[in-house]
């Protein structure tokens, strides 16, 4: 489901447990499954940015827009780092799934476009392993642990 075209959310907190959180631009997993990139507008996640820099913490939510199926990773390990070219297609992919995802509860491609718009030399990443891993669909099962390998 994560690696589909699904809306993803980002926060931190800081050590005064003051939360952050934004949007993020894109996603990717990698072909293992175990690490997890998020890519922010850095002038509108400076916040973010800087708790996760301090902290480690990020909890991100994947939420998939037409059946409201939600998956939340935590991990007390995250990292920033630099966006680089190699980072383009996975862009592109995030942007093609979320305009389908979005195309299937009747927003049409712009909307999305309007929604993840970023400037390349304004993007940052995170990158986790996450470490826990919780329901978060809207029901009787949400907030419980997901069993095995998150």
């Amino acid at each position: 489901m994560m690696a589909r075209g699904v809306s993803v959310i980002v926060s931190s907190c800081g050590h005064d447990l003051t939360p952050s959180l934004m949007r993020a631009v894109g996603s990717q997993i990698s072909p293992q499954g175990d690490r997890i990139t998020v890519f922010l507008n850095r002038q509108q996640s400076t916040q973010l940015l800087r708790d996760v820099a301090s902290t480690g913490r990020v909890a991100v939510v994947f939420s998939e827009p037409h059946s409201h199926r939600t998956v939340q990773l935590k991990s007390r390990e995250a990292r920033l780092r630099e966006v680089t070219p190699d980072d383009v297609p996975a862009l592109q992919r995030y942007l093609r799934a979320m305009q389908g995802e979005l195309g299937r509860i009747g927003l049409a491609p712009d909307f999305a476009a309007a929604m993840l718009a970023h400037r390349f030399d304004d993007l940052s990443a995170i990158e986790f392993t996450p470490a826990q891993a919780f329901d978060q669909t809207p029901g009787p099962n949400a907030g419980q642990p997901l069993r095995g390998k998150p």
